[in-house]
């Protein structure tokens, strides 16, 4: 049988079509769906409890830790982590585990990604405009909010370690021929609303990139973290479209913002920096599913 694991912090907006689209869907296998909700101060844990789904109600906030308590529940592989704000599309998950018949070296998939930008300001649809183009987000198993493990993927590592970048630690776990992408199912990954929930975003991967890294290279954690790629925007975004330079502009002062507000002191309380913009409710015309 087939785990989903959620870890959910302040998520009853939208844990809702997570589990909905989860337990509707149509499939000869059944799914076991743990949901760790961790330092809500919300409804999440009362909006995700209802027939099929295990709940897990942690009192201390913390995405790594809810998701070492969700794997002591879950049983089943593939396991399959999913953030609360993804909808998986009809037919992902067979979808998943129809990758793994088919790529048996496969030991982590992950869905097609489609960022949605609709709405958002000209800053920060240039920004991904370049973004969605670089390597690292078309191979790598971050930046989906779904990735899935064969029991031989996940006994690559014990438990998850207490990072920031816990997609960037599954990701440091395998080689690009370990992982395979389910090119049938498309999720839809809802981008900030504004460029201030944008650079907020961005500020917390920096930090949690620099922090796996500076851990991976103490040798506290044993991974092989993808180096930084600088150049990245230009070689992979401008040159093969001229027409993206405007958008590179942004692009680079974002990302230059970015990198330095990341080595300010954390004030108490503000280390996790989530973008709260795609969390609340919905907006008139916002997507609410996956393709």
């Amino acid at each position: 049988m087939t785990s989903v694991v959620i870890a959910a912090h302040n998520e009853e907006h939208v844990i809702g079509a997570c589990l909905d689209a989860l337990l509707g869907r149509q499939g000869p296998e059944p799914i076991g769906i743990v949901v760790s909700a961790n330092g809500c101060t919300d409804r999440t844990a009362a909006a995700a409890t209802r027939p099929g789904v295990t709940v897990i109600d942690r009192a201390e906030a913390g995405k790594t830790a809810a998701l070492n308590a969700a794997d002591e529940v879950a049983t089943g592989f593939p396991r399959i982590y999913l953030d609360a704000d993804i909808v998986v599309p009809p037919g992902g998950i067979a979808a998943i585990l129809a990758c793994f018949d088919a790529s048996p070296r496969s030991l982590a998939v992950v869905p097609r990604r489609r960022l949605n930008t609709a709405g958002r300001p000209w800053p920060v649809r240039a920004y991904f405009s370049i973004n969605e183009r670089m390597s690292p987000f078309r191979n790598g198993l971050f930046g989906r909010g779904m990735i899935a493990l064969s029991e031989q993927g996940r006994a690559r590592f014990d438990v998850f370690p207490a990072v920031i970048a816990d997609d960037l630690f599954v990701d440091s776990q395998f080689s690009d021929a370990e992982k395979a992408e389910a090119s049938e199912i498309e999720v839809v990954v809802e981008a900030p609303f504004t460029t201030s929930d944008l650079l907020r975003r961005l500020v917390r991967v920096r930090r949690g990139n620099r922090q796996l890294r500076a851990s991976a290279e103490a040798g506290r954690i044993a991974a092989q973290v993808r180096p930084v790629d600088h150049w990245g925007w230009l070689r992979d975004a401008v040159v093969p479209e001229p027409r993206l330079a405007s958008a590179a502009i942004p692009y680079l002062i974002i990302t230059v913002m970015a990198a330095l507000l990341a080595r300010r002191p954390v004030k108490a309380g503000r280390e996790w920096g989530r973008d709260e913009s795609t969390r609340g409710p919905r907006r008139p015309g916002e997507e609410v599913g996956s393709t």
